[in-house]
């Protein structure tokens, strides 16, 4: 009976070799089994267009599959598969942005590669006459991590040391995550316990400067390490930062066709940088170059450009593109874009819905929007506030969010979230205020003197000993 690789191979060689890379890295480099996976999901469509003579009418994967769609070249079932494979693909590029784990995105990368086979037997017919042919799975294994290692530094081998380097990296950035959400953990004891296991561990710092010292090594051969050193330098990942260089290596990786170059470069223009003054017309040809090539944030961005130029149809295209690609802050514009009605019909439930998804996937405006909409819905369950609850401590430990810590002092101060914790409450207050403009100071100074009120009225009325010990804690909080 074939194996998984060979039954892939039997549909396409092509995609068979994506299709064997992105399963060696599941384990190891999940961030790159997704890399893969959105290469697979390209060439997928690619095929099924050229089978049925469909010439595709623009670059982007979102808008390919929409085509093959539109002209019943594949069911509805298999547009939403391919449109998930697309979605975990992209999340690869960028795993910070989503505030996931290494175990989340080995999950991922490993339903994705399930998916891929679902997939694929679905579509065997279209490709080949019969039904598919029976195969059996073979269990992932964890030995691409050690062979990449070993070619990096045996071998001298830049595509491995590209990788190992991208590997780091992912880990430095979701280490960092970590880090910052350890330093907002409300719960003290939570955070030593996080802490102390955190200090035996590698730390960002440690994984950014590996993954510098390999980019550093990979880019006089490799023009995508060329590019990733330019970040190095330029957020300073094993020195000082070094902008000017950085930002100039970048440039040079955009000008040998690097997506992702070509992404950053566009954001230079558009914003400004150390070297780069805003140039709107070559932040939008960059940013469209980058766009086209699925990179969502670079969609994101030129529908930012678009905005702010109040061209706002162009806009809601780009930052739907982005949405629908999985993006987290473009999810959160398009649903304000569509409650606003700019560029798009006003579609409330639409934006309900896209304000969801990007709160879903951690987008901490959204996690703040959401969470106060529910806490301020008098009608709002018990399940619907727990979920408040959530995505406001999130919006806190991933934004520093003052208003959220705002809103969650209130919630437990007036027992809206079905019990009250003054403590709690008094320690948002204090975080609150250490963030706080002066906007903010305005809002909670009330909320200080009401809640220290509040704690006084409950004291003299003799409340049992524990009730006691956490009242007189709260109270010294807001001393």
């Amino acid at each position: 009976m074939l194996n998984d690789i060979e039954f892939i191979d039997g549909f396409s060689i092509e995609l068979g070799n994506d299709y064997r890379l992105a399963k060696s890295y599941v384990r190891d480099i999940p961030t790159q089994a997704l890399v893969y996976i959105r290469s697979f999901t390209h060439k997928l469509a690619a095929q099924l267009a050229q089978q049925h003579d469909v010439t595709f009418t623009s670059a982007n994967l979102y808008d390919r599959i929409e085509q093959l769609n539109q002209l019943r070249v594949i069911d509805v079932a298999a547009v939403r598969a391919l449109h998930r494979l697309r979605s975990d693909g992209n999340r690869g590029a960028h795993p910070e942005k989503y505030h996931l784990t290494q175990i989340q995105l080995i999950s991922i990368a490993e339903k994705s590669i399930r998916h891929i086979l679902q997939l694929i037997v679905k579509l065997y017919p279209s490709l080949h006459r019969g039904t598919a042919p029976r195969y059996q799975f073979e269990a992932f294994d964890s030995y691409a991590g050690r062979d990449l290692c070993y070619r990096a530094v045996m071998k001298n081998d830049p595509e491995a040391q590209y990788l190992v380097a991208m590997s780091l990296k992912a880990k430095g950035l979701m280490l960092q995550e970590q880090e910052r959400a350890l330093a907002q953990t409300i719960d003290t004891s939570a955070t030593e316990s996080a802490a102390t296991s955190a200090s035996v561990e590698q730390t960002s710092a440690e994984a950014f400067a590996q993954a510098a010292h390999w980019f550093r090594v990979a880019s006089t051969q490799h023009q995508a390490a060329l590019f990733e050193h330019g970040v190095s330098l330029l957020h300073g990942y094993c020195s000082d930062p070094n902008p000017i260089e950085g930002e100039q290596l970048i440039a040079k990786a955009a000008g040998k066709d690097i997506v992702e170059a070509q992404a950053l470069l566009g954001f230079f223009y558009l914003i400004g940088s150390n070297q780069f003054t805003v140039d709107l017309t070559q932040a939008e040809r960059l940013l469209t170059l980058a766009a086209n090539a699925e990179n969502a944030e670079a969609m994101s961005n030129l529908g930012v450009l678009f905005y702010q130029a109040q061209q706002f149809e162009q806009a809601f295209v780009w930052i739907n593109k982005a949405a629908q690609a999985g993006y987290p802050n473009a999810q959160y514009h398009l649903a304000l874009m569509l409650s606003e009605g700019l560029g798009c019909q006003i579609d409330l439930a639409a934006s309900q819905q896209w304000m969801s998804e990007a709160a879903e996937q951690g987008q901490v405006d959204a996690m703040l929007y959401c969470g106060s909409d529910i806490l301020h819905d008098d009608n709002a369950s018990q399940q619907q506030r727990t979920k408040a609850e959530h995505y406001l401590h999130q919006a806190i430990k991933y934004g520093h969010n003052v208003s959220a810590m705002i809103e969650l002092s209130v919630a437990l101060a007036d027992g809206i979230l079905g019990r009250i914790d003054v403590v709690q409450a008094a320690y948002l207050l204090t975080l609150a205020k250490v963030h706080a403009n002066d906007d903010h100071l305005q809002v909670i100074e009330p909320l200080w003197q009401s809640l220290a009120m509040q704690i006084d009225s409950v004291i003299a009325l003799n409340p049992s000993e524990d009730e006691m010990i956490a009242l007189k804690q709260a109270k010294h909080l807001l001393e």
